[in-house]
């Protein structure tokens, strides 16, 4: 399950110490009619977030940072391998018939394209309708390396990237997913293996996560 700050306790600590700052973990905790013990755990993660800050033999101030500031922060910090799913694959000499089977077998918008593991290409609905509908004689002797958007015209993300910065490739691209690859160096080039997806999907179900958290 997925936390963010802040509940309703925090959220009344917060407003003593910007109402009362400095002030100690004893004041605050008789304010709140609670005991330090109970508060401890409380305090550090407002200290950690950054909304508070302690000062030894002092006591806590309100940095001014808002819930909105953490929250920003905190998506930020996500990163896509915290939300990414297995990719739907297929070789590039799979036929189209083949893939477009796989594509409703699994129920995805996107079929990746590897050789080798290595990613070369994607296939989208819209591909698979157009060439069906093309009047192709026989899909099943038409390999999807045919018809796919071929590698370095895929926009892709990686494991380190924040879903912000994921969410805004999917949106600014028109797509409905990422491949999630991984950078390897094979005799002096730079392959991009394929790691995992990132779609809209995932997004989504990060923010009901986040809201039922």
């Amino acid at each position: 399950m997925i936390h963010i700050p802040f509940t309703d306790r925090q959220q009344q600590i917060i407003d003593i110490v910007r109402i009362s700052q400095p002030i100690t973990s004893e004041q605050i905790a008789e304010k709140l009619n609670l005991t330090r013990a109970t508060l401890r755990p409380d305090l550090a993660i407002l200290t950690m977030s950054g909304v508070l800050e302690a000062k030894p033999k002092v006591g806590y101030y309100y940095t001014g940072r808002s819930n909105l500031n953490v929250i920003s922060e905190y998506l930020e910090s996500v990163k896509v391998s915290d939300i990414k799913s297995m990719p739907v694959i297929v070789e590039e000499g799979t036929s189209v018939y083949d893939a477009i089977v796989t594509l409703f077998l699994e129920d995805v918008g996107t079929i990746f394209v590897t050789n080798n593991s290595y990613l070369v290409g994607a296939v989208s609905r819209k591909d698979f309708l157009k060439v069906a509908i093309g009047g192709s004689s026989d899909l099943t002797k038409i390999p999807v390396g045919v018809i796919m958007t071929r590698m370095p015209n895929i926009i892709y993300t990686t494991d380190e990237e924040s879903i912000v910065d994921a969410a805004r490739k999917i949106i600014m691209h028109e797509v409905d997913s990422l491949p999630v690859v991984e950078i390897i160096k094979e005799n002096g080039r730079e392959m991009p293996r394929i790691v995992g997806k990132v779609s809209k999907t995932n997004i989504t179900r990060f923010f009901v996560q986040l809201s039922n958290g």
